[in-house]
């Protein structure tokens, strides 16, 4: 412990395909959830932050981070704020910079290593709750695991536990597994929206976005090179994911934490599943279903409930007292 074996995760004999498994999460569920209040949250460099906001009058909130090129409004993060609501907690969904619906102010966007603005979010956005808890899934998982590991003397202190889900915590193997021919229809409908907002900003910052081999871009390799890491003040692409990788954190961690990534993920290869950090560990938790795909964890197509909604409630009912 606190590596979990077995996962409880037991899908219907057809619905195992980790591709299959990915698709049929973000195309056939549907969620009913109310509207979201909306609130406009200004970063201390002079941007903004879109907030969604669903409030069931809790001292317990649960801080939402979707994956890249999501949004609040992705299923995964409106069936989590169901499930959560159900059981009690007050829910926020980020939106990072630029994903919620209109461009952001800044040439900066967003990336996979960006904890400041989550960190301004609990500190000065959230002050009526005293029990927090944070859930996140790919990307926005990579930065809770990041948050909570790389200086963790300075988690705001209600923080009481987080769960993420579908993380790259390896950011350059998991974007080399991405370059894999198996892959390219993940590969272009990332660089389609990504390529978008790139084009937009160009108009606005010319100076710091060349757009002239845009078009060309066919791998994060060629994209975070070009785009992520020198308008983030990263060297190049390798130095981005280095530095940015919450793999090497998760050590660090003293918060009660969940990863799970399933086996069959197609975004993720070996390097993104931290068995030796888990084992010994006295907060970070790690569990790894043969099944689920990315983002995906339905025991059938047509489920109403994904088994990570079930398992984050969960997680959290156990290990969200109180900190030492």
């Amino acid at each position: 412990m606190p590596v979990i074996e077995p996962s409880g995760f037991r899908p219907r004999f057809y619905h195992r395909n980790g591709h299959w498994q990915t698709w049929s999460a973000a195309l056939f569920r549907r969620i009913h959830l109310p509207e979201p209040e909306r609130t406009e949250f200004p970063t201390p460099d002079g941007d903004f932050l879109d907030l969604d906001w669903h409030r069931r009058g809790s001292p317990r909130l649960a801080v939402l981070l979707h994956g890249l090129e999501g949004s609040s409004r992705a299923g995964y993060i409106r069936g989590m704020a169901t499930a959560l609501g159900e059981a009690g907690w007050d829910c926020l969904a980020v939106n990072f910079r630029g994903c919620g619906g209109r461009p952001n102010r800044l040439p900066r966007f967003y990336h996979s290593g960006e904890t400041g603005d989550l960190h301004a979010v609990l500190t000065t956005a959230v002050r009526e709750h005293p029990s927090i808890a944070l859930i996140g899934f790919s990307l926005g998982g990579n930065v809770i695991l990041k948050y909570l590991g790389e200086n963790p003397a300075s988690v705001d202190p209600r923080v009481r536990a987080a769960v993420a889900f579908s993380v790259p915590c390896d950011l350059a193997a998991s974007a080399a597994r991405l370059a894999e021919p198996q892959n390219r229809v993940y590969m272009r409908r990332f660089l389609k929206t990504l390529r978008g907002k790139i084009a937009e900003k160009s108009l606005r910052f010319p100076e710091s976005f060349d757009t002239r081999e845009l078009e060309r871009i066919r791998t994060f390799a060629e994209f975070d090179d070009r785009y992520t890491a020198p308008v983030h003040g990263f060297r190049d692409a390798a130095d981005y994911w280095d530095r940015c990788g919450s793999g090497r954190f998760l050590a660090d961690i003293r918060v009660p934490a969940l990863l799970v990534n399933a086996r069959n993920d197609p975004f993720l290869p070996e390097a993104c599943f931290p068995f030796e950090a888990a084992r010994g560990h006295p907060c970070f938790h790690f569990e790894a279903p043969a099944h689920g795909g990315h983002v995906g964890f339905l025991e059938s197509p047509l489920a109403r409930r994904s088994w990570a909604e079930k398992r984050a409630v969960e997680f959290l009912a156990t290990h969200s007292q109180a900190r030492a």
